[in-house]
């Protein structure tokens, strides 16, 4: 695929996790949301911590894919995310288009980088020679 549509799906996609994890640490701290959130979306964040812990993810993975570091680690660790998006937007708020978005984006980059990617399926790896002795 060509290079520059990557880094615009790289950017776009670091673009909307950094602007949504900021977000929910306005919400987090209290304050109305500069970006519209859904009721429904938050109330799955019942337990304060949750909602740190994925926004926090959100911006270092947002901040990574923007700066094009670790973007295959970005990508592995936004997975879980983003089919949880996905799946929110399908079956509890039906507002699609956002979601749509970020999983095409999402898809694309981590086809693109699936060869980095391979050796999280590897079933039995062998042990580094440095560990065995």
């Amino acid at each position: 695929m060509n290079r520059r549509l990557i880094h615009l799906y790289r950017w776009l996609l670091g673009g909307i996790f950094l602007g949504a994890g900021i977000n929910g640490y306005v919400v987090f701290f209290g304050y109305d949301p500069f970006i519209a959130t859904s009721p429904e979306a938050m109330a799955l964040f019942m337990f304060d911590y949750l909602l740190f812990i994925e926004k926090t993810l959100e911006v270092v993975c947002g901040i990574l894919l923007l700066a094009n570091q670790f973007v295959p680690l970005s990508i592995a660790i936004l997975s879980p995310i983003v089919a949880n998006i996905f799946l929110l937007h399908l079956f509890v708020d039906p507002t699609l288009l956002v979601a749509v978005m970020i999983v095409l984006f999402h898809g694309i980059l981590l086809f693109h980088y699936r060869l980095c990617l391979m050796g999280l399926l590897v079933r039995k790896p062998a042990a580094p020679a440095s560990l065995e002795k």
